[in-house]
């Protein structure tokens, strides 16, 4: 498990491709604690409060010509210590906005509030886990969170589906993100 989570990619090639030093096997274990110690070094960045942070509204029109509306937490877009939550939370709610130009109906909007109230009152920033920002638009909502791991929000989501299984269409993906590169058409500097 630990290399699974710890290792960003690999390349398998010849002893003789080989373009950097090689690592044998046996000691990959100790060379993932000691690659780990470097970069929790490096990138160690717990936020306990993302309370004050400066949040921005960002309007787009997509080319269906339907608008998108995304809130996101501009502190944490422009964070140097990214890397320190690198598995990113991607919910999806689907709802009928056929009515409203792909927006929700009031009903619908408060549900999704609620839903996600819930997923804030679970997965706490100051354990770890970042609420980045929400975009609406064309019947669905993406919420995204940065977590420093991806356990926890697995077993929340997991709940949260059932609780509300008759009430919204969820979905959700962790993947893993180190410098939030699938964040960045959200950053506005």
């Amino acid at each position: 498990m630990n290399s699974v989570t710890t290792i960003d990619y690999m390349t398998v090639t010849s002893k003789e491709n080989a373009e950097k030093e090689l690592i044998p096997i046996e000691k990959l274990k100790d060379y993932l604690i000691w690659r780990e110690k470097e970069f929790i070094e490096k990138y160690h960045g717990i936020r306990y409060n993302t309370e004050n942070d400066n949040y921005t509204s960002l309007k787009a029109t997509l080319e269906n010509d339907l608008p998108l509306i995304a809130i996101v937490n501009s502190t944490l877009l422009n964070w140097d210590s990214k890397a320190s939550h690198p598995w990113i939370l991607k919910i999806k709610i689907k709802y009928d906005g056929s009515e409203n130009n792909g927006f929700p109906d009031e009903e619908t909007y408060q549900l999704m509030d609620l839903f996600e109230d819930k997923i804030s009152e679970e997965l706490k920033d100051y354990e770890g886990y970042l609420n980045v920002g929400r975009e609406t638009a064309d019947s669905e909502r993406f919420v995204f969170f940065a977590c420093n791991d991806f356990r926890k929000p697995s077993k929340v989501l997991n709940n949260l589906l059932k609780e509300f299984a008759d009430k919204l269409e969820v979905s959700f993906d962790i993947y893993k993100d180190k410098y939030w590169r699938s964040l960045e058409q959200y950053k506005t500097n």
